[in-house]
């Protein structure tokens, strides 16, 4: 089941404190992203964060699971209606992963 665009653009306001959230649509589902960066993904209408160790500390609960299936494990966040939190978890995210390659021309 592919995820409803309302709630991939809700999910996109909701993080929007933290900098520039776009999202992209791939392979059914959606990669989404800060100032460049993809620090997640929306699959069947649930928000997956990419795992980091500076946020795990920052979760209200922590639960790994793999947003697809043969996915690695991500950080699901079932609580996505305190844009406050979701902002600075997708800041924290996003300051602790690497800078994207520059692609070749």
């Amino acid at each position: 089941m592919a995820s409803n665009a309302d709630f991939v653009q809700y999910i996109a306001d909701q993080c929007d404190g933290a900098g520039e959230i776009v999202t992209k649509k791939m392979f059914g589902d959606y990669g989404i992203y800060c100032n460049g960066k993809i620090f997640g993904l929306i699959c069947d209408d649930r928000f997956y964060l990419k795992p980091t160790d500076a946020v795990r500390s920052l979760l209200r609960k922590e639960e790994l699971c793999p947003p697809y299936d043969g996915a690695k494990d991500y950080f699901y966040i079932a609580d996505v209606d305190d844009r406050d939190y979701l902002s600075s978890l997708v800041s924290e995210t996003c300051k602790a992963l690497p800078e994207p390659k520059k692609r070749k021309k």
